[in-house]
């Protein structure tokens, strides 16, 4: 019958894959969209506001739960409940309890602005980390323990969504590095770290041409170091930027406990202590201390 669509499940206009999160367009008419969401568990995602005061967005649960915070109180949604947003101020983060399915309903277009802004970054950073086959998923790593030291902080979930994309998008300026550096067995030879060390700022340059530009200067300043001996630009203690010395940390760690054609990664232990050594000389005192917290409490590592 003209004008009436059926489907199901596996019926959408077009799919966008996040990592463990993936949103199906299923219609569109007159501007509104309306997509199915899944999220797997334990993982944080945003509402932003919308460039448009005439944006509404509607999410109804379908399955799973769904934790945030409403004026400092926690609130817990689960199955057959919704929640929508109009004329948002802030950015809301959001934590997912359990595997989640929603049913996410907008009055103005934006599944293509999802897919062009995000899903270019992604696929680059993935193509970086393809290049240099010993960190596969590193991105992903260092933005779940990124996430985890800043949710410490009580930080405003502005910047806790900027550490999570920063720390995903990295590595991103190694796309430009040859790969007969990125994958040699071997040590480097200066000439050779000379160019790795260029990816920050590659990086950066990067993400300026996109919708995610205030991410640049965290990226290019990830592996700045608290007494002045990082690159590239040599910054010291609090000249780095906070979202920088976080994702820091967590790059740190999981380069240490991933293996090397020349060596093999270090126990969590082992990378733990080396960065408890370097505390308030390469990684901030205070973050370090509550890093450690966290690998303690999760993993036991002590």
């Amino acid at each position: 019958m003209d004008g009436l669509h059926i489907g199901n499940d596996e019926t959408f206009i077009e799919k966008f894959i996040q990592g463990e999160t993936n949103l199906s367009l299923i219609a569109r008419g007159d501007g509104a969209e309306i997509m199915v969401q899944n999220i797997e568990k334990d993982k944080h995602f945003f509402i932003e506001p919308g460039e448009s005061n005439e944006l509404m967005e509607f999410f109804y649960i379908l399955e799973g739960k769904i934790k945030f915070k409403i004026d400092e109180e926690e609130k817990i949604l689960s199955k057959n409940e919704y929640f929508y947003v109009h004329e948002l101020k802030d950015t809301i983060k959001l934590k997912s309890l359990e595997n989640v399915k929603l049913l996410y309903i907008t009055t103005k277009p934006v599944f293509h602005y999802l897919s062009e802004n995000i899903n270019d970054l992604i696929n680059l950073s993935k193509k970086s980390q393809e290049k240099d086959m010993y960190t596969h998923n590193h991105g992903y790593r260092v933005q779940q323990y990124s996430i985890e030291i800043a949710n410490k902080l009580d930080l405003s979930d502005d910047m806790v969504e900027r550490i999570a994309y920063a720390s995903l998008f990295h590595d991103i300026g190694k796309i430009n590095v040859p790969d007969e550096i990125l994958k040699k067995p071997s040590s480097l030879t200066k000439e050779e770290f000379d160019e790795i060390k260029k990816h920050p700022a590659d990086g950066a340059k990067l993400v300026e041409k996109t919708y995610f530009k205030e991410l640049s200067r965290v990226i290019n300043e990830h592996h700045e170091k608290i007494d002045g001996s990082g690159y590239p630009q040599g910054l010291k203690g609090e000249e780095i930027c906070l979202e920088a010395r976080i994702i820091s940390i967590a790059d740190s760690f999981d380069a240490m406990t991933s293996d090397r054609p020349y060596r093999k990664g270090m126990t969590p232990s082992q990378a733990l202590a080396e960065i408890k050594k370097y505390a308030g000389i390469h990684y901030d005192k205070k973050l370090v201390k509550i890093f450690a917290n966290i690998l303690y409490k999760n993993e036991g590592v002590k």
